[in-house]
């Protein structure tokens, strides 16, 4: 059985700069961490090729610093990764960036199993998992809280429909995307990490795909556009309301009438 695990790179803090003019994170400088639930992902495959036997592989879409969730995950145990890498693929919506992917994954090899986390903590859509899918012609499952069996070429799971929780089983190949209380990720390893190699992690570029209109990849080929996005205006206006209970009460009361707030 062949896994493959769809990862980020995302910004390591929430103090990260948007471009105002195309609306996208300003990632240049900033410290940078593998998405936290594609680390649930990495460890569902990982425990999967473990208990059923197969391969575990990695793939990502970024600069070429996207290397380093790359080698995380082979730090934690998959086998390899690539990296799709070029100015082509920047300032991407989930629209394009599923595509690039489904692109990239199809030239990467064929697979099983295609695992994603259940969003990522830049974008929080949750929607790259079911796209890619959809263009591969996968069938596809969302919210995956548990993996039962895989056996007679099935995978049986629990799913979350928000208001329920439904058991299936899905034929491979298939794609799902994993949810935050499906297991508990494993560290990576240091010995593994010493003996890294250039060798370890593939690049990808558009030149590679089978796919070569440009318009297709990156904001060309985004279906979103930012129309406008500013900073949150901040208030620390403050008022500082002295007297008995009562009295306080009431100027509050009044305050809020003032602001026309009651």
């Amino acid at each position: 059985m062949k896994i493959l695990v769809c990862v980020k790179q995302v910004p390591g803090s929430n103090h990260v700069e948007v471009d105002p003019v195309t609306g996208v994170l300003k990632r240049s400088g900033v410290q940078s961490k593998i998405n936290p639930y594609d680390l649930y992902a990495i460890e569902t495959a990982l425990t999967l090729a473990e208990k059923y036997g197969g391969t575990v592989e990695s793939i990502t879409m970024g600069p070429p610093q996207a290397r380093a969730v790359i080698e995380e995950t082979v730090c934690m145990g998959a086998a390899g990764g690539t990296v799709l890498s070029d100015r082509k693929f920047a300032g991407a919506d989930v629209l394009a960036t599923a595509y690039t992917l489904s692109q990239g994954i199809q030239k990467s090899g064929s697979y099983d199993l295609i695992v994603c986390g259940k969003q990522t903590t830049d974008g929080d859509t949750a929607q790259v998992g079911a796209e890619v899918a959809e263009y591969m012609g996968l069938a596809n499952v969302s919210g995956v809280l548990s993996v039962e069996d895989i056996q007679d070429g099935k995978i049986y799971l629990t799913a979350s429909l928000d208001d329920k929780n439904v058991q299936m089983s899905v034929s491979f190949p298939c794609l799902i995307s994993v949810d935050g209380d499906i297991n508990t990720p494993r560290l990576p390893s240091y010995k593994i990490k010493k003996t890294l190699t250039e060798g370890t992690v593939k690049f990808l570029s558009f030149a590679d795909f089978e796919d070569q209109d440009p318009t297709h990849y990156g904001l060309n080929g985004s279906a979103t556009q930012v129309e406008r996005i500013f900073p949150p205006e901040k208030n620390d206006q403050k008022h500082d309301i002295a007297g008995t209970a009562d009295e306080q009460a009431e100027a509050l009361y009044q305050l809020l009438r003032d602001k026309k707030l009651v």
